[in-house]
């Protein structure tokens, strides 16, 4: 099997997979290729129009005072952090060639749950991830610490937001490996209706 195969729609829904974002290097999509990721992006369900996220674009020219920033919230919430976490932290700031900031911003007291609000903002993940495999890219979605921390929270989020994602784009520097999939009935099942 070939991993994210996009001679067809189907394909590449089938063999899609993510890249590591330490893996991932130039090039990374054009501007033009990042708007259009976006806007596919958006093509997500979203009961009552909401728009319950935000696309951050970290700019290349802001790694750097990202790296930063990650240094400083690390300092904060863990003086004593390993120099391999601080490193790490570093390098999770300045890899792959794009980084876009998932950001789920739902609207309280809104007759939309909370709940489903926040399914809207992982399906435009989702879909962000599809449209630059879709353009020949990998994609990788991780979270970790600094989408909790509040240091880097309050860089990216308003009130009432939170990071969902870091979503990074690039090409692999080398070949993708497949990972273990769950077996189909480990996930799907017939109804089963109570007795009554």
């Amino acid at each position: 099997m070939t991993l994210n195969d996009r001679s067809t729609a189907k394909s590449l829904l089938e063999t899609r997979r993510s890249g590591r974002p330490r893996d991932l290097v130039g090039p990374g999509p054009s501007d033009d290729e990042l708007r259009r990721i976006l806007t596919i992006a958006s093509r997500t369900p979203d009961h009552g129009q909401l728009v319950p996220y935000r696309f951050v674009i970290v700019g290349s020219d802001q790694r750097e005072t990202l790296a930063k920033l990650y240094t400083r919230a690390l300092a904060i919430a863990e003086p004593d952090a390993p120099a391999a976490k601080v490193a790490k932290a570093i390098a999770n700031a300045n890899a792959a060639p794009t980084l876009v900031v998932l950001v789920s911003k739902p609207v309280p007291g809104h007759k939309i749950p909370i709940f489903e609000q926040e399914q809207t903002c992982g399906a435009a993940g989702m879909n962000f991830l599809h449209a630059a495999t879709a353009l020949g890219y990998a994609a990788g979605w991780i979270t970790g610490w600094p989408a909790t921390n509040p240091t880097v929270s309050g860089a990216f989020c308003g009130e009432g937001e939170r990071i969902a994602g870091f979503l990074y784009v690039g090409t692999p520097a080398t070949p993708l490996e497949e990972r273990n999939r769950p077996p189909l009935n480990s996930f799907a099942t017939p109804w089963e209706p109570p007795a009554n």
